[in-house]
């Protein structure tokens, strides 16, 4: 495994790393869940990435009761949780950015999840209907509290993002240190454009998420979906409506092709693309069965494959490389 910091912050972070959205409590087994973080952590992943909202907080409590299970020291590994969503919410105290649910959010994080402290604490979404004020502060005083470490943001705009550090910059505040964005052969415009600015100026760490594009870039969907499938999930049903175009499924097939001919998978190929972003701090991987897992962790040995010819070549084929404005 390879190591990296965290944007500008001291902490190493596994260039690769295991999330759980979807899959625990949910889609796989617990024992199954147990054992893939027993292959990621052998592996030398150190960052496990969860959230309050995944399986209605079910997620956290099966990786809270392995983490308790397994001797791992806890300064050896990484665990985040997001707030925004809710574990189910029925009431509106119960989601949100505002001070009284990112507090009671990380409590109850911190309870399923058996731990003292989340390494990592992210805002899963922006809150229009709560000041950003309210929110900075909340998140400074949880880390004056010992209860988190880092705190960050998963899909907010630029402008958003340096919203926070200028809050945080005004009152003397930690401000986010990372963004959680998707970041994929067939999404690149807000990783590449839109925060270009942010990893020169605020030295901005990235965790990103779906480097397969929910399964699209495995070329499994290439003759239609599995009944196996997560996009047969009722709750991804959008998921499939966006993914399943007839231009990506065409650019899918002659990346596969492309793979094939450099010697390796069409995963493997797409998780080291992103890789090759030095923006990238790490790339979060999911996964439903072992040998999934063990192969995907061997993207960064294909990463090497990716020579400056192969990836004009990717570039000719997937034919969106974002156009940065002109200052």
């Amino acid at each position: 495994m390879e190591y990296k910091n965290l944007g500008k912050t001291g902490l190493p972070i596994s260039r690769l790393s295991f999330g759980s959205w979807i899959t625990f409590g949910n889609q796989i087994d617990n024992k199954i869940s147990e054992r893939l973080m027993d292959i990621a952590y052998d592996y030398g992943v150190n960052f496990f990435d969860n959230a309050e909202t995944y399986a209605a907080g079910e997620s956290e409590r099966v990786m809270g009761d392995i983490l308790h299970k397994k001797s791992w020291s806890r300064d050896s590994y990484i665990v985040s949780s997001k707030v925004f969503f809710g574990a189910g919410a029925k009431y509106p105290t119960q989601k949100g950015l505002n001070r009284k649910h990112v507090f009671e959010a990380c409590h109850q994080a911190l309870e399923r999840l058996k731990v003292d402290y989340l390494d990592l604490y992210f805002c899963h979404r922006p809150d229009k209907s709560t000041p950003i004020e309210e929110t900075v502060w909340s998140m400074h005083q949880l880390i004056m509290q010992g209860k988190i470490l880092y705190w960050g943001t998963s899909e907010w705009s630029a402008q958003e993002i340096m919203e926070a550090h200028m809050v945080a910059k005004q009152y003397n505040l930690i401000g986010p240190v990372m963004e959680q964005p998707q970041y994929n052969l067939l999404q690149r415009h807000k990783f590449e454009v839109e925060y270009a600015q942010l990893y020169k100026t605020v030295g901005l760490g990235t965790t990103t998420w779906s480097p397969l594009a929910s399964g699209l870039l495995t070329g499994k969907y290439n003759n239609g979906i599995p009944e196996d499938s997560r996009l047969k999930r009722e709750e991804l049903g959008w998921l499939s409506e966006i993914l399943l175009q007839e231009s990506s499924l065409k650019k899918v097939a002659k990346l596969g092709d492309l793979a094939k001919e450099l010697g390796t998978t069409l995963p493997l190929l797409s998780i080291a693309w992103c890789l090759k972003n030095e923006n990238v701090s790490t790339v979060i991987l999911g996964a439903t069965k072992e040998q999934q897992l063990i192969e995907n962790l061997k993207a960064l040995e294909t990463e090497s494959l990716l020579t400056a010819e192969v990836m004009a070549r990717i570039e000719a084929i997937i034919e969106n490389a974002p156009v940065h404005p002109q200052y």
